[in-house]
């Protein structure tokens, strides 16, 4: 079974949805310990995403992932933007010129991503950022590259939502929220779950 370059449209469009659906929850999240704008950035960034897809829907993964990283870089403002932006162009490398993934290539795919937000934000596990998040997904992952991409991602959606719930115990060492010190405690991490959403969205769009 292997993913393909419709459902990562699909993906994409269903993330433009959702965090248009979900601005107002992110926007909360991010008011406790952020700028108050991560809700907003994200569905911006990804209604720009959406606009842009028809004209590359029929390129490869790879162009596709790209062009969504560089729409994402010069439309979302704060630290989500370049984030995301670099995840997409880097999780790009790896599938140029693909028009399917398998499971083992979508790992690749995602790892790199993940790579480029620990080069770009210097992020760690324990952080409290998404990083701890896609550290959930990708140690799940890894560990179920035998089973269908479908069964896999969904067993790391489940992964994702603790890994994700696990922020809110931690004081954040990372961006905005580093600032409240012992105050960050207790919040959940807008990134986090960001993360968490884009990648449920993938997981949906695996079995359509």
């Amino acid at each position: 079974m292997t993913i393909t370059k419709q459902q990562i449209v699909q993906w994409l469009e269903d993330s433009a949805n959702v965090f248009q659906n979900e601005q107002d929850f992110l926007t909360e999240l991010d008011r406790e310990i952020g700028d108050s704008d991560h809700g907003l950035n994200m569905n911006r960034g990804f209604q720009k995403v959406k606009e842009k897809l028809p004209s590359v829907a029929d390129k490869d993964i790879g162009t596709i992932l790209k062009t969504t990283g560089m729409t994402l870089l010069s439309s979302i403002g704060g630290a989500s933007g370049p984030l995301y932006g670099t995840f997409f162009i880097r999780a790009a490398t790896s599938a140029m010129s693909k028009e399917e993934l398998n499971l083992i290539e979508l790992t690749k795919m995602l790892q790199d991503g993940m790579d480029g937000i620990v080069q770009r934000g210097r992020a760690e596990v324990g952080d409290k950022t998404m990083i701890d998040t896609w550290n959930g997904i990708m140690t799940s992952l890894k560990k179920d590259q035998n089973i269908s991409v479908y069964d896999a991602l969904n067993t790391a959606v489940a992964n994702a939502e603790v890994a994700m719930k696990s922020t809110i115990p931690m004081q954040a060492r990372k961006g905005r929220a580093s600032y409240l010190g012992e105050r960050s405690i207790g919040h959940q991490d807008p990134g986090a779950t960001s993360t968490y959403l884009l990648f449920t969205a993938l997981r949906n769009a695996s079995a359509q």
